[in-house]
């Protein structure tokens, strides 16, 4: 019985997470805004994995947006002709294509993280700094869990 409460008690969580990351998500799509009319948001997609993964290939584009590599290819000539993303030859082959950010790009996207950053702090001014650190702190240990190994996985 203790079980079914738990499990229940998890699922009106989880109900209320999606809720609250529903109104987290409205924040960064009332931020991106300012940026559509600059790219697009796939654009901005392929943008954010350069940004983490500076020098990656097309390849590794792709596979980390979740395309096929000709439709990736696509996407990075319309980020090169917008001045976002960069193409050089790789270090170790030089058929091989390393993207990254231009000047433009990077300016972009810490425009982008400020008018986040700005709307973020609206919201969190009109909660109670308890209410905060508790925030921080769930989203801390959530960050954790994402980050860990499926247990299941670990003894099968």
């Amino acid at each position: 019985m203790a079980d079914h409460h738990a499990s229940n008690d998890v699922a009106a969580q989880a109900a209320a997470l999606d809720s609250a990351a529903e109104a987290l998500l409205s924040v960064w799509d009332a931020a991106r805004e300012g940026a559509a009319d600059r790219v697009s948001g796939s654009q901005l997609r392929a943008m954010l994995v350069v940004e983490e993964f500076d020098g990656l290939n097309l390849r590794g584009l792709a596979s980390s947006l979740g395309m096929i590599l000709s439709s990736a290819s696509r996407l990075c000539d319309r980020l090169v002709a917008a001045g976002m993303i960069e193409r050089f030859p790789g270090r170790t082959d030089r058929r091989e294509i390393s993207l990254h950010l231009t000047q433009t790009g990077l300016r972009l996207l810490e425009e982008l993280s400020n008018e986040r950053q700005r709307r973020l702090r609206e919201v969190l001014e009109q909660m109670s700094p308890a209410a905060r650190q508790g925030l921080l702190r769930g989203l801390s240990e959530f960050g954790d869990a994402m980050g860990k190994p499926d247990s299941d996985a670990l003894t099968a």
